[in-house]
């Protein structure tokens, strides 16, 4: 997060804007503001509103000077969706804050609602930036971070596995750091974080098809073999090798200079899809693309009935597809 919802002296701000889409980053600028407040003033009103709920005089009400002279903390939510007479008595109030009182406006930051959003930044509203993580390597950073906020340090290795293992939800992504920062005494390196998070059916069989097609043949095969000691259906495996191996080659078909926006496009992927597969792409060759996609075909049709051992099919594939990377 960019930005603080208190000052340097420790007060919140008297305005805090927190703009973007991830939930978790909303949540944690909103308890920032509310803690530095109630660290003040343990007695702190804390008021949370809806957009619906902010009818024109309730902000009037809210911030109206106390008897007690009591500080409080208004949060309003979705601010982007609030009526335009509604916004009117906001930007009254930012020209004029009310003492002792902390506004927290949480905004999705797009198109809509923007002029509240200009008003607050030119009144001077501390901003604390909360994007939606889309990139695999920002979740990894915020897992790094995590750690380092736990006191604990952890391996590129193992931010990476836990990311692989956890997916696009940050909230469960903080969770599980906070988990293993407790329970393991040790380095939380990527052994730890297998041992703990990679049972996962989808995580486990695209662990083995990332190791694959990167040419990590030791690797893809510890990888197959947890997956299977864990319960995960060959067939889950055949169809993330399946993807990656296509993943590649439609990679290599693809029109050169193109931008990455339109690039994403073309191939059907997310830009942080696009990315990953790049990096996995080097080494490739055409040749070996349809070596690789031979191998899956087989496998598939072994996992589905075709062959005796499906556990044998897989590794004969995993090693086949990883060499045709060389």
């Amino acid at each position: 997060m960019a930005g603080r919802g208190s000052g340097s002296t420790g007060q919140p701000a008297a305005v805090t804007l927190a703009v973007g889409q991830e939930e978790l980053l909303l949540d944690r600028a909103v308890r920032e503001v509310v803690d530095a407040a109630k660290a003040t003033d343990p007695d702190t009103d804390v008021r949370e509103l809806a957009a619906p709920e902010l009818r024109p005089g309730t902000l009037a009400e809210l911030t109206s000077p106390s008897l007690f002279a009591e500080r409080k903390v208004v949060v309003v939510r979705a601010a982007q969706d609030l009526a335009a007479d509604t916004i009117k008595d906001v930007k009254d109030y930012l020209a004029a804050p009310a003492e002792e009182i902390s506004l927290v406006l949480v905004h999705a930051g797009a198109a809509k609602g923007k002029g509240l959003l200009d008003a607050a930044r030119k009144a001077g509203a501390v901003e604390v930036a909360c994007p939606k993580m889309t990139k695999p390597a920002d979740r990894v950073a915020f897992a790094r971070g995590e750690f380092r906020a736990l006191g604990r340090s952890a391996t590129p290795g193992a931010c990476q596995a836990l990311v692989d293992a956890i997916g696009a939800d940050l909230r469960e992504l903080a969770s599980a750091c906070a988990q293993l920062a407790a329970d393991i005494e040790g380095a939380i390196d990527e052994a730890v974080v297998g041992r703990y998070y990679t049972g996962r059916a989808e995580a486990s069989s695209f662990t083995v098809a990332d190791r694959a097609v990167e040419g990590r043949t030791a690797d893809a095969l510890e990888a197959l073999r947890w997956a299977l000691a864990t319960g995960v259906a060959p067939v889950l495996v055949t169809s993330a090798l399946a993807q990656g191996v296509r993943a590649i080659g439609k990679l290599a078909s693809a029109p050169g200079g193109m931008r990455p926006g339109d690039l994403a496009r073309e191939l059907g992927m997310p830009p942080w899809k696009v990315d990953r597969v790049r990096q996995q792409a080097r080494g490739w060759s055409a040749d070996g693309v349809a070596t690789a996609l031979r191998a899956v075909a087989d496998a598939d049709a072994a996992v589905k009935g075709g062959g005796y051992d499906p556990a044998y099919a897989l590794e004969h594939a995993v090693i086949t597809i990883a060499h045709a990377r060389r």
